[in-house]
């Protein structure tokens, strides 16, 4: 989505996904190159981190990240591939997406998507390496904002409050409402409500 010129360094992108646990909505992934000479601080999971503070961050790593590109996969293709299959698709995209190809991928967690580069898995990568903890930001900053637009699109679910989650709030809604198009029907949670 975007890129800078860059020197001959080696060209590492960071990959991590959002939204793998949601009952509703995309599984979102975010590629980040990081322009090393150009240094974020508070760099990490961005789970670990104020929602204010993430979207500061989000936009200072679009501001100074050499590339960076999100690849979504939607809740009817997860029903479709399953879960796993689509955030490793979502990787892939987010990769292909970039406007700079990298020479080697750095992923959180312990799967690798297939890649036309080297590429390597690091369990609790978004917490240890601030180029996954890059990505972990952009891709749960962007999956947010998705959710909270879902909020005004699909009303009484709460999306806006817990972004498709499995909450006490949304599996009430759940009951009463009845599920909705951006629902995940292979999942158990929405699958007892489906009639």
């Amino acid at each position: 989505m975007q890129s800078k010129a860059f020197g001959q360094i080696k060209l590492i992108a960071g990959v991590d996904e959002a939204g793998r646990g949601a009952l509703a909505g995309p599984v979102v992934a975010a590629a980040v190159i990081l322009d090393n000479s150009r240094s974020i601080e508070g760099l990490g999971d961005s789970k670990a981190i104020p929602e204010k503070r993430r979207q500061l961050l989000a936009q200072e790593i679009r501001q100074l990240a050499i590339a960076w590109a999100i690849g979504q996969v939607e809740h009817d293709e997860i029903d479709e591939l399953n879960i796993l299959n689509a955030s490793m698709l979502a990787m892939q995209k987010a990769v292909k997406n970039l406007a700079v190809k990298p020479q080697h991928v750095q992923v959180d967690g312990n799967r690798c998507p297939e890649l036309d580069c080297s590429v390597e898995a690091i369990v609790k990568g978004d917490a240890l390496i601030p180029l996954i903890g890059a990505a972990s930001i952009l891709a749960k900053v962007y999956r947010d904002t998705l959710m909270i637009e879902m909020d005004r699109r699909y009303p009484g679910y709460g999306f806006a409050k817990h972004k498709g989650y499995p909450t006490k709030q949304h599996i009430e809604a759940l009951a009463r409402l009845g599920i909705c198009e951006i629902h995940r029907r292979s999942y158990a949670p929405v699958r007892k409500f489906l009639l």
